[in-house]
């Protein structure tokens, strides 16, 4: 079976959030498993290319009216074969999308299709046609039109399965990008009429892939629905019976207790010791009194309205303040975004002493509080799979989360099943579901740290292994070529 991930971002060599996690561990775990696995990214300018070399001929890829060069550069780790695509709208320029996080590059939609288009002279070149075309997010999503659409019968067996990592961030550009793609163009690739009608290259991915995934079987069926469907519901219930949920994975050799380069007092399951050892370092460098009594809190996110944080900071007093008043919690925060959450957080970190406001992205303080910490706050309004509550069960560190997306599909509710039970998770988005979920997860720490140690190990037991995901995803391939023969 030979496999070629197309994404924006992999891990080790380009990331700016989960994508990059999941495409390179799925990839390496399907490696581990026999696939011949090879990811296509592009090379962006501060790329690390040590150990990279350009073993093809420069290849010319149409667009409309002229031709632009690209140069494939190409390194093996482990199993995988990373190819990037080098070429001056991505070598010389700063980050991924944009200069920021705040300012894509207007031009997104010619250089990610510079990215899908090089796929076919380089397969043609290499002599290595893939099986499957897994394409990631909506940067790779007219990959799959590409391939319907591609004259050459070589690709004629090739299937697309498209992974829908955050329905959110479509790929939206004006209309008229289309006449720079060079290729026949097709109504289901936009999304709007009249004046308002925009090329989609998210929508495009649903509508051409032979598979639609995402990333957790409660988010495949939430995006049906209107609420979060964010417009394109509709034509997702349409796809139901070739959309599928599969919850992501996580790297159990980065995220391991037992062995943490971070800290040094490692733990596990049977032996938590480490985890009490740790606690009260982390409560001195992050400016909290030392006092292992006390709960410890963290939020280790983005600052944003879908991680909850409106939610969290509206009011007078809003639900941060109750918690910090009215329970026994410490609280750590961890993470940037929008500025003005940022300054309502930290105007209440200058008044609560049990309150540690940061705002940095930093992974040696992500791992160290997820580490130290004994409850793990996630309010999202909606989070299509999320990483950091399964970070979280690892670690022994017990999630308060909102029931949705890959939340619900990861953490089993003390109060609906407590010999079962894993974390506390709550229905409403508001600040007094917040505060509700946090006080419950407050009554179980008061029960004693010996029925506590019970629930942690049975967090630190779950498994969410990329294995398992990896068979998965290998489950689809073989059933879509199967279907192609």
């Amino acid at each position: 079976m030979k496999v070629l991930m197309v994404s924006s971002e992999s891990v080790p060599f380009a990331k700016s959030g989960g994508l990059a996690d999941v495409v390179g561990a799925l990839s390496d775990a399907l490696a581990e498993g026999g696939v011949d696995v090879r990811v296509l990214l592009p090379c962006y300018g501060d790329m690390d290319l040590s150990g990279f070399d350009a073993h093809h001929r420069p290849l010319e890829i149409p667009m409309q009216g002229f031709v632009e060069r690209v140069e494939i550069l190409e390194r093996r780790l482990g199993n995988v074969l990373f190819q990037v695509v080098r070429h001056p709208w991505f070598s010389n320029r700063k980050g991924i999308y944009g200069e920021t996080s705040f300012t894509p590059y207007g031009d997104n939609f010619a250089r990610f299709l510079l990215q899908s288009k090089a796929i076919f002279p380089l397969c043609k070149a290499s002599g290595w046609i893939p099986d499957v075309i897994h394409c990631h997010d909506w940067t790779a999503g007219f990959v799959p039109y590409l391939v319907k659409r591609h004259p050459d019968p070589a690709f004629s067996k090739t299937k697309t399965v498209f992974t829908i990592h955050n329905l959110a961030y479509q790929g939206v550009f004006p209309r008229l990008d289309i006449l720079r793609a060079a290729i026949e163009p097709d109504q289901r690739m936009f999304t709007g009429t009249g004046a308002a009608k925009q090329v989609n290259m998210l929508k495009a991915g649903i509508e051409f892939s032979d598979l639609v995934t995402t990333v957790s079987p409660t988010y495949a069926k939430e995006i049906q629905q209107p609420e979060y469907g964010c417009g394109l519901h509709e034509l997702l219930h349409a796809r139901k019976d070739s959309l599928i949920g599969i919850l992501n994975g996580i790297d159990y050799r980065e995220w391991d207790p037992a062995s943490d380069t971070y800290f040094d007092e490692h733990y596990d399951a049977t032996h938590q010791s480490g985890k009490s050892q740790l606690k009260p370092i982390v409560q001195k460098e992050f400016g909290l009194e030392q006092d292992p009594h006390v709960p410890l809190v963290a939020m280790i996110s983005r600052i944003a309205e879908q991680k909850g944080f409106n939610e969290l900071l509206e009011g007078s007093p809003c639900a941060l303040e109750i918690l910090l008043e009215e329970t026994p919690a410490q609280m750590i925060i961890i993470g940037t975004g929008d500025k003005r959450l940022e300054e309502k957080l930290k105007v209440l970190r200058d008044i609560h002493k049990n309150l540690s406001v940061n705002i940095i992205f930093n992974n040696r303080a992500a791992h160290r509080v997820e580490a130290a910490a004994d409850f793990f706050l996630m309010p999202s309004r909606y989070e299509p799979c999320g990483l950091n509550q399964m970070y979280s069960l690892r670690y022994g560190t017990i999630p308060i989360a909102r029931r949705t997306g890959g939340l619900a599909d990861t953490i089993v509710d003390m109060n609906v099943d407590p010999l079962h039970g894993t974390g506390f998770l709550f229905d409403e988005m508001s600040g007094a579901a917040i505060v509700s979920g946090v006080r419950r997860a407050m009554h179980w720490w008061n029960k004693g740290a010996q029925e506590f140690s019970v629930i942690r190990k049975r967090a630190m037991e779950c498994d969410f292994t990329w294995n398992r995901s990896a068979k998965a995803y290998l489950d689809i391939y073989y059933n879509i070529t199967r279907k192609g023969k």
